[in-house]
């Protein structure tokens, strides 16, 4: 990918997605980071410096916003090597029958069609560039569990997707990825939960949980190997957690 490599990762403003444009930064390369919080991202500028970061203010729902935001990047950051599709969030644990459709929707716009959305956006550039995607999925992509209905199906459209894609971009040079994380302390709990902070800790206490530099120290070593390898999946999780077991309701 050369000596002057930029990188575009979605939900730059927090958790595993500002750890990663601090990582990739950190190893060289210039990071286009999106999010709706311009703060946030401004904040980052001012820390990690303009020459090397570049704030890209819109929802990834939104289309029309990213194309003008894209539209707008400057020079330096306008040839994309590596998009990382970060992100994504749930909302809520309530069993299906109890589920709020509205929630399902929001997930499945941000989740599915955002990232894939995107994805087609810049994969002219990608092929032409020879570049890499690296998508996050989750263990919920394969492990169910009662309250992730459609997060976990969500997560694994990803899974499947980054696959697919995989196989479309055979002999292309376009390397693709699906980062799988288990439990990762991050502000993802806390949205899934209304802001709930208490029900968020009870989740991580004495669990010992990944940490977004865990998972960003990850899609660093990937994005960084050399261009005839590929990972197709990485599944991590905290040594604290493993499989569930099934479910017995007994009568």
């Amino acid at each position: 990918m050369g000596n002057r490599r930029t990188a575009l990762v979605t939900g730059g403003t927090s958790g595993i997605g500002e750890a990663t444009v601090r990582a990739l930064i950190a190893a060289g390369w210039r990071v286009i980071a999106t999010g709706r919080r311009r703060a946030r991202l401004e904040t980052l500028v001012a820390e990690l410096g303009a020459d090397r970061l570049c704030p890209a203010v819109f929802d990834v729902r939104d289309e029309a916003a990213r194309d003008i935001a894209l539209a707008a990047l400057p020079h330096d950051f306008a040839d994309i090597d590596l998009l990382v599709n970060n992100a994504g969030l749930a909302l809520g644990m309530a069993r299906a029958q109890e589920a709020d459709v509205a929630a399902w929707k929001t997930m499945i716009d941000t989740n599915v069609t955002a990232l894939v959305s995107l994805t087609a956006k810049l994969l002219p550039g990608l092929v032409e560039r020879r570049g890499a995607i690296v998508n996050l999925s989750s263990v919920a992509a394969s492990y169910p569990y009662a309250g992730g209905n459609v997060y976990g199906a969500t997560k694994a459209f990803v899974r499947q997707f980054s696959l697919s894609l995989r196989s479309d971009l055979a002999g292309t040079g376009v390397r693709v990825t699906s980062i799988e994380p288990g439990m990762v302390e991050t502000e993802f709990t806390l949205v899934r939960n209304g802001g709930d902070r208490a029900a968020s800790d009870s989740l991580y206490a004495g669990a010992d949980p990944m940490t977004g530099d865990d998972i960003a120290r990850t899609i660093r070593w990937v994005a960084d190997l050399p261009p005839h390898l590929n990972i197709n999946t990485i599944e991590l999780m905290p040594v604290s957690q493993s499989f569930a077991g099934f479910q017995v309701v007994r009568a």
